[in-house]
């Protein structure tokens, strides 16, 4: 288990995942409860819509809560879940804070606060453009690699519970398409108005 002093730290994290347990288990049953629900036997059409940003905002936030809970099991205090997420949209990139604020579709003051704090805890790397040394460059440390690793072996247990075979394996690449294309489809609705729709 890494010490955890709330600065930067070197001490590796956990090198192995063990098993996440009820974390799995509430998740199978409220997959098993959504599935079983009235609602999907009946929807009104006229609300597809808005329905589904709200289901996806949920979505993400429970996503948020078992990584909470994924974290805690890691010993791993010091960053919060929307943190590590970050860290996942940084990925393999080595970007300027402009082209994370953009990819992540972060507020810029909310952006700094948690970059800040990833850099300070040691999973962030940051320096000097060597183009324009006012411009920041970020990258994973080999601490916030690790971490990446970690959480991605625990997804995988996730995302067995929601593709168990090959129809919900097509299931689930039609909804990932499905979620591609709203945002494309917003994203030139936000920068062209409706002309952007068609």
């Amino acid at each position: 288990m890494e010490e955890r002093t709330g600065t930067k730290a070197s001490t590796p994290l956990p090198p192995h995942v063990g098993p996440i347990g009820h974390a799995a288990v509430e998740a199978l049953a409220l997959d098993r409860a959504a599935s079983a629900s009235p609602e999907n036997d009946a929807v009104d059409h006229g609300l597809v819509h808005l329905e589904l940003v709200r289901v996806v905002e949920r979505v993400y936030r429970r996503y948020l809560d078992l990584l909470r809970n994924d974290l805690t099991r890691l010993g791993v205090d010091d960053v919060s879940p929307s943190q590590v997420m970050m860290l996942f949209t940084i990925g393999s990139d080595d970007l300027s804070v402009r082209d994370l604020i953009d990819r992540g579709h972060y507020l810029g003051s909310n952006a700094s606060y948690n970059l800040k704090r990833l850099v300070e805890c040691g999973y962030v790397e940051r320096s000097a453009s060597p183009r324009d040394r006012r411009a920041a460059r970020i990258r994973l440390s080999e601490r916030g690699q690790n971490l990446c690793d970690l959480i991605r072996k625990i997804d995988e247990t996730y995302h067995r519970l929601i593709v168990r075979d090959e129809a919900q394996s097509r299931e689930f690449s039609i909804a990932f398409h499905m979620l591609r294309r709203l945002e494309h489809v917003w994203t030139n609705a936000v920068r062209y108005g409706e002309a952007g729709l068609v």
